[in-house]
């Protein structure tokens, strides 16, 4: 009897490959059908995204442009990457369609609700950045601008600066879905990662000292919310631990287990 997951062991290398295509295709087809709705709104998408700057800035002072494309491209990036982030959930999908076939049932149960958490989590992330953590940098950088110099950001730097936020944030955020994943696939069990909190402590401030810009603020302020979230996936985790038996496991692989293939 072949341990293999359904479907795996009837299709083909070749058809592995178009199937891997045809989704990469689609993932590609949903983010610009995403940018060509938003196009008309690249202007407005930068003027919501530069709120928490421009509302610290001084009186009459205005972001500028120091290159002459900027005002168009900028943008223009701007949306694309919106596009990007907005197709995320159809993106993952694709992934969960490519791989779902290869899973046992009992697989599928957790890998179901770690695939709409994982979503949330990272929209969560990118949120907590731009209505908590902006304005508070913002606020301190206007604060610490030495005298007789005046606050004028230019648009294009703005733009590296936040997105890398974005990014670092909704990266994360994930951090309970990974802890829950290498405790499900029995990599780490809840012990050892007591073991190593303080460990890990220290890698959040070094991966928020390297995911951020060059400013402890911003960094605490990133590696804080990742201590948190890894002590939340420690939770889940042990949840996940005590819930999974392994005679269980091994009654669910053997039903789903497809019959054996008549030579």
């Amino acid at each position: 009897m072949s341990d293999l997951p359904e479907n795996d062991q009837h299709m083909p290398l070749v058809s592995h490959l178009t199937e891997l295509r045809t989704r990469l295709l689609r993932c590609v087809a949903a983010i610009f059908i995403i940018f060509a709705g938003l196009f008309a709104f690249t202007q407005q998408i930068y003027t919501f995204v530069s709120t928490p700057l421009r509302q610290y800035l001084p009186v009459g002072a205005t972001m500028i442009a120091t290159d002459v494309s900027s005002p168009f491209l900028t943008p223009l990036k701007l949306t694309m990457m919106v596009s990007l982030f907005l197709a995320i959930p159809v993106i993952l999908h694709q992934i969960w369609g490519f791989i779902a076939p290869g899973l046992y049932k009992h697989e599928k149960r957790i890998a179901v609700p770690l695939l709409v958490s994982s979503i949330l989590l990272f929209y969560t992330g990118m949120a907590f950045a731009y209505y908590f953590v902006f304005p508070l940098i913002f606020k301190f950088f206007a604060a610490a601008t030495p005298a007789g110099v005046e606050m004028m950001t230019d648009i294009a730097s703005y733009l590296d600066f936040v997105m890398t936020l974005f990014f670092a944030f909704g990266v994360a955020f994930e951090i309970p879905v990974a802890v829950v994943l290498l405790v499900w696939i029995g990599v780490v069990d809840v012990k050892y990662l007591k073991k190593i909190r303080p460990y890990v402590i220290i890698g959040c401030f070094v991966v928020g000292m390297i995911l951020t810009p060059p400013d402890i603020f911003s960094q605490t302020l990133l590696a804080v919310p990742m201590w948190m979230l890894f002590e939340i996936g420690i939770l889940f985790g042990g949840l996940i631990s005590k819930r999974e038996r392994p005679d269980e496991n091994s009654a669910d692989d053997h039903n789903d287990q497809p019959p054996a293939t008549q030579a």
